[in-house]
């Protein structure tokens, strides 16, 4: 990264390079006059050089700042920043912990995006995808816009637009599909989560035992991040597909035998009033429609009782692992009283400051 006896990211010498004035600069970086003065603040960029009555930056301030920017889209802070900045000025390199910030943020997957129009939508789903359910599908991230195009979309996941349309020509609603995923979304991020907590804790925390990891650690913790990504997956789908038989070979004696889970007999689960404010019922009927209403609020609230359920049966991280005796169960919808949970929709994170 640096290819003289300059440290990395040091100012340069009198008259190597130095030409641009901070207007200059923050066209040629993209950043703003402001954001540059605020970095400098900082100690992340080395203060210009005067000239009379000028400030005057080099190309080693446009590198900087491109440097910075790059770790800011992978997710670092500010303050990480600095630290790696620091290590790097100090001659320790910073090739390894941008080859491991790449490997962490590279695809997690060998799925490539696709692209479908508003016609194949239609085609696909009816003319209910042309309304609330392709806004909802934005909120989800299955569709993403296209700049310039309002008649088409990016697909993130071809496969998961194909489970709906699968579903959907099976005779699911639209708004049970779109329940469905956001439910196994919170579920299976839950899961990730954990999984994280294992590795960090037993593979990946001794490359952070003194704070920020070494160049050649990082190389080492790239190349298992390579190795272990797809052991996640692995067993994932193994540890899915054995549930999946388990309880459908459990259920299906009974559903023969005309049996319900309430036991032989008991016909459709009873229905009461609910009181709910007007203001909720409106704003669901805006997303999913007035018809598909009831049926999203039923959902999420069932959803609701099986995320508990599934935090009350997984022990905390770092704990003793010891099962709760008392979880909540089914029978106690009518009774906890809780605030109903939204449906959990990522949002990008505020560019403006990430110094936290």
């Amino acid at each position: 990264m640096s290819g003289g006896g300059r440290p990395p990211g040091a100012a340069p010498a009198a008259g190597e390079g130095f030409g641009y004035r901070i207007d200059d600069l923050a066209r040629l970086s993209g950043a703003t006059a402001r954001t540059i003065r605020g970095y400098q603040d900082r100690g992340l960029l080395p203060r210009p050089e005067r000239r009379g009555r000028s400030n005057l930056y080099g190309a080693v301030h446009l590198d900087r700042l491109g440097r910075i920017a790059d770790l800011l889209d992978r997710g670092y802070t500010l303050a990480s920043i600095k630290e790696l900045l620091d290590a790097w000025d100090e001659g320790r390199g910073l090739g390894g912990v941008l080859g491991l910030a790449a490997e962490v943020a590279g695809p997690w997957s060998e799925e490539e995006e696709g692209r479908v129009t508003r016609a194949e939508l239609a085609e696909a789903f009816g003319a209910g995808s042309h309304g609330a359910l392709i806004a909802q599908a934005l909120r989800l991230g299955v569709l993403e816009r296209i700049p310039g195009e309002p008649d088409a979309f990016r697909v993130p996941s071809p496969q998961e637009l194909s489970v709906a349309v699968e579903l959907h020509a099976a005779g699911v609603p639209l708004t049970a599909i779109a329940v469905q995923l956001a439910e196994v979304r919170e579920l299976v991020e839950h899961l990730a989560a954990r999984l994280l907590e294992f590795t960090t804790e037993h593979v990946f925390g001794r490359f952070l035992a003194d704070g920020p990891p070494t160049d050649e650690q990082a190389t080492e913790a790239a190349g298992l991040v390579r190795r272990l990504r797809p052991l996640a997956r692995r067993t994932v789908d193994a540890e899915l597909a054995r549930a999946m038989r388990m309880l459908a070979t459990r259920d299906l004696p009974r559903h023969l035998a005309g049996e319900t889970a309430a036991g032989p007999g008991s016909g459709p689960p009873a229905s009461r009033a609910v009181a709910l404010p007007a203001e909720t019922v409106a704003a669901v009927e805006r997303a999913v429609g007035s018809q598909g209403a009831a049926e999203f609020i039923a959902a999420s609230a069932e959803r609701e009782l099986r995320a508990r359920l599934l935090d009350a049966l997984l022990p905390p991280a770092g704990g003793t692992g010891a099962v709760d005796q008392h979880p909540l169960s089914t029978d106690d919808v009518g009774q906890s009283g809780a605030k109903q949970r939204a449906v959990v929709h990522r949002q990008p994170k505020n560019p403006v400051d990430k110094s936290n």
